[in-house]
C-alpha cells in the first residue's frame, strides 16, 4: 500500500449532508450539460461531487449538453475506480508532490545499484526533455497546418486557383507573369465566382454574385463547425484558456484536453475562422497544444501516474500554443508564467522555453505564411518616435482600458443571458444567424472582408511597402522629381485615403458590437486577434490624424524641431500596433509578457517604450472598472473553482467565520483512532460522499490525530479481506502505532496506521481567512482543517473560500459549483 507521505488527502467534501442544491444545468467550457433531461445522469450540485461514486462523474464527463453522448477516448476516460481522482475534483498537490519526492528518491537510491539502474535513473531524467520535444514537434505542426487550411479556405470565399484548387489567393498569383506591383492581388490564375460561374468580373451582376457565394461559404463552415463540435466534442469550443487555467490550478475535467477534443477542436477551428467570423485561433491554439501535452503525457509513466507534474508540462504546453500562434516563443513562456501558469517552479521555465524554441522551428520549417519568416506581423519601421508622442500613444492606452472594460462587461452580460434564456438551447441556429448578419455586414467593406490577420498586417505596415493600398491614397507633390517610395510619407491626404479612414471608422463599430456577441459561442473562438483588430483600427486612424496634424502645422512649438516638411516623423502604422497592444492589454490585462510578444511579433524592439506606456495605462483604466480580466470573468461565470492569484482578500474574517460545520449543522463524519469496527467504518463510508475522514482521539476528546483518505480507506478494507486474515465487521480499526489489549476471543484488529496523514494541514480557529487564502493558493490545498488548542472544530475547503469571496462580492454564491 503506498503511503501518502505528508499529504494533506483530500477531504473536499467534509459538509454536512444537508448542503447540496441541486443544478440542473451546468456550463462547462461553453457546452451546458443539461441533465435534467437525462435519466440516468443525476444533476450537480453545488456542493462536494461524489469522488465515490465514479459512475456519475464519468456519464457526466460524456455528455455534450445537447443529447448526444460523447465518444469515449482510454486515454481520458479511465475505468472507474481505477484514476486517484474523479471527474470535477481538485488534485491534492502536496500529496502529488510528496509521491514525487519519494518516487525519485527510490530511484536516486537504487541507481547505485547496478548499471540498468543507473540507465534507467537517465531515462527518467530525460524523459521530460524528450516530452518537451516531442509537444513541440506535435503543436508545431497542426499549427503550420491550420494556418494552411484557414489561409486557404479563407480565400475560397472569394473565388479558386485555375492552376490547383489548393492553391490559395497569394500562392496562385506567385508564378503568374502579368502580375504587377501595383495589381499584385490580381492575376490571371485566380478567379473570382462571378469570373467562374457568369465569365464576367464587372458590373453589378458580377458583384451580387461573388456577394452571395461569400456568404453562402461563410455559412457552410460555420455550420460544420458548430455541427462537429456538438456531436463529438463539446469541449471543443470557446477559445480554452479560462479551462487551461482552472485545470492547471489542479482542477479535473475529464476529456477537456482529451483525443477527441484534439480532433475536432483542430478541425473546426480552421472552419470557424474560414467562416469570417469575428474570432482568431491563437488562443485556441493553446488549447490545441494543451491537448498534445496531456495526450504524449501518456507515453511516460512519471507524469501518467501524477497530475502535478502533468500540470508542469501543460503549462509548458501554454508556452508552445503562444510560441505557435504569433511566432513568439519567449512571449509565450512569458504569457504562461503571468496569465494561465498556477504552478511554475524554474525546471518548468527552462522546459518550457526549450518547447516553445522545438515548436517554433517546426513552424519556421513549415513555413505557413510562405514568406521565410516566423512573425505573423512583420514590420520595417524606420522613422524614430519622439518623446512628443507619448501623449497619444497613452491615449491609445486609455481608448484600450475602456475598450476592454466594456466589452468584458458587455461579452459577460451577453453569455449570462444566452445561460438564463432559451437562446443557449440553439446553439446551431445561434452560429449560422450571427454568421450570416457577419458576412452580410463585411462583404461591402474591404476591411472587414478581410481576414483579421490580413487586416491588422496592413495597418501595422508603412506606405513604402504598401503603396497600392487606400491608405496610402495621399496626394502627390505637383512639382517634384523623386517617385520613390519613400516620398509617401508626410504628404497631404488624398481621396483614397479618406476613402480608406470612413471605411475603417466603419469597421471599428462593427468589430466592436460584433465581437461582443460571437465570443462565447459553441465554436473555436481567441479573442487575441479581434482585439488586436480594434486598436489597430483605432491606432491607425489616430496615426493618421497625427501625421496630417503635423503636416499642416509643422511650425507648431510641439512639432518643431523634430518634424521638418517632408521628414518622415509620423509613422501611422506604430500608432496600429500600439493600439492593437492597448486594446489586448485592456481585454486580457497582459503586461510583460504582451509586449514581449508584441515586439517579437512585429519585430519593432524600438518601440519598446511606447507599448509598455500603452500597455500599462489600458491596464490601470481597466482595473478601474474591474480587476477582473476576460478569462478570469468566463471562469467567474462558469463557476470553476478558481483562486485568482491576483486577487487579494481584504476582507477580516476568521477562519472560525468560514469552517464547517456551523452552529446548528450536524457534527463532523470523523473515525476515531481505535474504537471503531470495520462494520462501523464501511456504514460512515457509504452514508457519506466525503473524499477523506478526519481521525481523533475519541468522540469526546475529538483531539485531532491524523487524515485517512476515503480511497485509501476503502482499498486497504477490501485488500484485508481478500487475504483472509480473519478480518471481519466486528474487527477493530486500529490507528494507533501501538495495538490495543482487546479479549483472545475477538476477532483480529485491522491496523491502518500506515495509510494515516499524521501531519494534515490545519489553522487554529482564530488564523485570519487573508492568511489561510494564501496558504490555498500556495499551496494548493483541498482543504484544511481547523482546531482549537489540538481539537477538531471544523474544515475548510476551497469551495468554502470561494463561497465566501462571493458572498462579500455580492456575487451569486451558487454559481460556485465544484470544488
Amino acid at each position: 500500500m503506498e503511503n501518502p507521505g505528508y499529504g494533506s488527502g483530500g477531504y473536499e467534501g467534509l459538509h454536512h449532508q444537508g448542503d447540496d442544491d441541486d443544478d440542473e444545468m451546468v456550463d462547462i467550457a461553453g457546452a451546458t450539460l443539461d441533465f435534467s433531461s437525462t435519466d440516468d445522469v443525476p444533476p450537480l450540485s453545488s456542493g462536494e461531487y461524489d469522488e465515490h461514486s465514479s459512475s456519475s462523474s464519468s456519464r457526466a464527463a460524456g455528455m455534450n449538453g445537447i443529447g448526444h453522448t460523447k465518444l469515449v477516448d482510454p486515454l481520458e476516460d479511465p475505468l472507474p475506480g481505477v484514476g486517484t481522482y474523479e471527474d470535477f475534483n481538485t488534485i491534492d498537490w502536496v500529496r502529488e508532490k510528496s509521491k514525487d519526492r519519494d518516487r525519485h528518491r527510490e530511484i536516486t537510491n537504487k541507481s547505485r545499484e547496478s548499471t540498468v539502474a543507473l540507465l534507467h535513473s537517465v531515462s527518467d531524467a530525460f524523459s521530460g526533455w524528450l516530452l518537451m520535444l516531442l509537444v513541440g514537434l506535435m503543436a508545431g505542426a497542426l499549427a503550420g497546418g491550420i494556418d494552411i487550411a484557414a489561409h486557404w479556405m479563407t480565400d475560397l470565399k472569394e473565388g479558386v486557383c485555375l492552376n490547383g484548387f489548393w492553391f490559395n489567393h497569394e500562392h496562385c498569383c506567385w508564378t503568374s507573369n502579368e502580375t504587377t506591383f501595383k495589381e499584385r492581388d490580381r492575376c490571371p490564375q485566380w478567379k473570382s465566382w462571378a469570373e467562374l460561374i457568369a465569365g464576367t468580373s464587372e458590373g453589378p451582376f458580377a458583384y451580387i454574385l461573388n456577394y452571395l457565394m461569400y456568404i453562402i461559404w461563410a455559412l457552410l463552415f460555420s455550420f460544420l463547425a458548430v455541427t462537429l463540435v456538438r456531436a463529438f466534442a463539446p469541449y471543443a469550443c470557446g477559445s480554452g484558456i479560462p479551462e487551461i487555467k482552472t485545470i492547471l490550478s489542479g482542477f479535473i475535467i475529464r476529456g477537456y484536453l482529451g483525443k477527441w477534443t484534439l480532433i475536432i477542436k483542430t478541425i473546426t477551428l480552421v472552419l470557424a475562422v474560414s467562416s469570417g467570423l469575428s474570432l482568431g485561433k491563437e488562443g485556441p491554439l493553446v488549447h490545441v497544444a494543451c491537448c498534445c501535452a496531456n495526450i504524449l503525457c501518456h507515453l511516460f509513466t512519471k507524469y501518467r501516474k501524477n497530475e502535478a507534474k502533468r500540470r508542469e508540462v501543460l503549462s509548458a504546453a501554454a508556452a508552445v500554443g503562444v510560441s505557435v500562434a504569433f511566432g513568439a516563443p519567449i512571449g509565450g513562456v512569458l504569457f504562461s508564467l503571468e496569465e494561465v501558469s498556477y504552478y511554475f517552479p524554474l525546471k518548468t521555465l527552462w522546459r518550457s522555453f526549450f518547447a516553445a524554441l522545438v515548436a517554433a522551428f517546426t513552424l519556421r520549417s513549415i513555413n505557413p505564411f510562405g514568406n521565410s519568416r516566423l512573425v505573423l506581423f512583420y514590420v520595417e519601421f524606420h522613422a524614430p518616435w519622439h518623446l512628443v508622442e507619448l501623449a497619444p500613444f497613452i491615449l491609445l492606452g486609455i481608448f484600450g482600458g475602456l475598450w476592454g472594460a466594456l466589452f468584458i462587461k458587455a461579452n459577460i452580460a451577453w453569455c449570462r443571458l444566452r445561460k438564463t434564456t432559451r437562446l443557449g438551447h440553439y446553439p446551431v441556429i445561434e452560429v449560422l444567424v450571427v454568421t450570416a448578419a457577419t458576412a452580410l455586414m463585411a462583404f461591402p467593406n474591404s476591411y472587414t472582408r478581410m481576414s483579421g490577420a490580413e487586416l491588422i498586417s496592413e495597418l501595422f505596415n508603412d506606405c513604402s511597402l504598401l503603396d497600392s493600398s487606400q491608405l496610402c491614397g495621399y496626394k502627390q507633390p505637383a512639382n517634384t522629381s523623386d517617385t520613390g517610395l519613400d516620398s509617401l510619407a508626410d504628404r497631404p491626404a488624398g481621396e483614397g485615403l479618406y476613402t480608406a479612414l470612413w471605411q475603417l471608422a466603419l469597421a471599428l463599430i462593427f468589430k466592436i458590437l460584433i465581437t461582443v456577441i460571437t465570443f462565447g459561442m459553441k465554436v473555436p473562438s481567441g479573442l487575441f486577434i479581434p482585439s488586436m483588430a480594434v486598436g489597430a483600427i483605432a491606432g491607425r486612424l489616430l496615426g493618421v490624424g497625427m501625421e496630417q496634424l503635423a503636416y499642416y502645422n509643422h511650425d507648431w512649438l510641439i512639432f518643431r524641431g523634430w518634424c521638418s516638411p517632408g521628414a518622415d516623423c509620423i509613422t501611422p502604422g506604430l500608432y496600429a500596433m500600439v493600439g492593437a497592444a492597448a486594446c489586448l492589454g485592456g481585454v486580457t490585462r497582459m503586461t510583460v509578457s504582451l509586449v514581449v510578444i508584441m515586439f517579437e511579433l512585429t519585430g519593432g524592439l524600438e518601440y519598446i517604450v511606447p507599448l509598455m506606456a500603452a500597455t500599462m495605462t489600458s491596464k490601470w483604466v481597466a482595473d478601474a472598472f474591474g480587476r477582473e480580466g476576460i478569462y478570469e470573468a468566463h471562469i467567474r461565470l462558469n463557476g470553476y473553482p478558481f483562486l485568482e492569484a491576483k486577487e487579494e482578500f481584504q476582507h477580516s474574517s476568521l477562519a472560525v467565520d468560514v469552517m464547517r460545520p456551523r452552529r446548528g449543522d450536524p457534527a463532523l463524519a470523523v473515525l476515531t483512532q481505535d474504537g471503531m469496527t470495520v462494520g462501523e467504518v464501511e456504514t460512515l463510508v457509504e452514508s457519506t460522499h466525503f473524499s477523506g475522514f478526519p481521525v481523533v482521539v475519541s468522540p469526546e476528546s475529538q483531539r485531532l490525530v491524523g487524515f485517512v483518505l476515503r480511497r485509501d480507506l476503502l482499498i486497504s478494507i477490501d485488500n484485508a479481506r481478500k487475504r483472509q486474515d480473519g478480518i471481519v465487521s466486528a474487527s477493530k480499526v486500529v490507528f494507533t502505532e501501538h495495538t490495543p489489549a482487546q479479549p483472545p476471543e475477538a476477532p483480529p484488529q485491522l491496523r491502518l496506521r500506515n495509510i494515516m496523514d499524521l501531519s494534515p494541514f490545519t489553522v487554529t480557529d482564530h488564523t485570519p481567512m487573508d492568511i489561510t487564502v494564501d496558504i490555498f493558493r500556495k499551496l494548493g490545498l483541498r482543504q484544511c482543517l481547523v482546531t482549537h488548542n489540538g481539537r477538531l472544530l471544523g474544515i475548510i475547503t476551497k469551495k468554502d473560500i470561494l463561497k465566501h469571496m462571493a458572498q462579500i462580492a455580492n456575487r451569486d454564491p451558487d454559481s460556485i459549483l465544484f470544488n
